[in-house]
């Protein structure tokens, strides 16, 4: 038996990289998995690869009529939810002096209001003892130049997890923080337009990094797993760093 047999599992952003990663692992140990992204192409494509009899929603967490919707959809077929995992998100980089309302509202609209709608939205289909799992970032650890708008979002994220703890600890619903460190995933290889910077970016990352390279998806998926099982049970309001050491130094 599957350490997730017969759970309903809801993971936005679930389209590429850690989500989709995370969607095949879940779907493997036994769940009956939901996955949204924005983009119907790659979200299509992502469903077969997961294979399971999952079901893809398209999504954008930054609107509240979308996120109606893909809930709406979670009760009429599933009907509760054992376990969300609330991934979707992004950034790029601006300096300070670069930074404009435009940059600040794209990124918090996903990252912060997108996350806690996310949340909120699913409250009525969460079983008591469910477990939530935010995506979290190093950046909201250690400083990153140019990444300010991203990192302070990811800190708002990582402090919603030390309140709803409190909120939801009636109905035993546990929320931890998973924090990947860089990974290989399209995200990161495509931070900018230009190869060049990608490239060094991503050396200079590797050369941080105790264990000199980047994470797999499927690396960060596997701690995904420990949080959304019962193996994390007495675990809440935790931060779970799968990072190669990076933020540790």
């Amino acid at each position: 038996m599957g350490k997730l047999e017969g759970k309903v599992v809801v993971i936005t952003g679930a389209n590429s990289g850690i989500g989709l990663a995370s969607a095949k692992r879940f779907a493997a140990e036994g769940a009956q998995i939901f996955m949204t992204g924005r983009r119907v192409r790659e979200l299509e494509e992502a469903v077969v690869e997961v294979g399971h009899d999952a079901t893809g929603l398209v999504c954008d967490i930054s609107n509240m009529d979308d996120l109606s919707t893909l809930f709406e959809e979670v009760r009429r077929r599933a009907g509760r939810i054992d376990v969300l995992f609330a991934n979707a998100g992004g950034g790029d980089f601006a300096s300070l002096s670069a930074v404009t309302e435009k940059h600040f509202n794209r990124i918090f609209d996903t990252n912060v209001k997108g996350t806690l709608f996310t949340v909120q939205k699913a409250l009525p289909l969460l079983k008591d003892g469910a477990s939530i799992i935010l995506t979290g970032s190093t950046s909201a650890t250690t400083g990153v130049p140019e990444f300010s708008v991203y990192s302070a979002s990811k800190a708002a994220v990582r402090n919603f997890a030390r309140s709803w703890i409190l909120e939801l600890a009636p109905r035993k619903i546990r929320v931890n923080i998973l924090v990947p460190g860089a990974t290989s995933t399209p995200g990161w290889h495509g931070l900018s337009p230009d190869d060049k910077f990608n490239s060094e970016m991503i050396s200079a990352v590797e050369a941080t990094t105790p264990l000199g390279r980047l994470a797999e998806p499927s690396e960060v998926a596997a701690a995904a797993l420990f949080l959304a099982s019962d193996d994390s049970s007495f675990v809440n309001g935790s931060e779970l760093f799968v990072d190669g050491g990076s933020a540790q130094i």
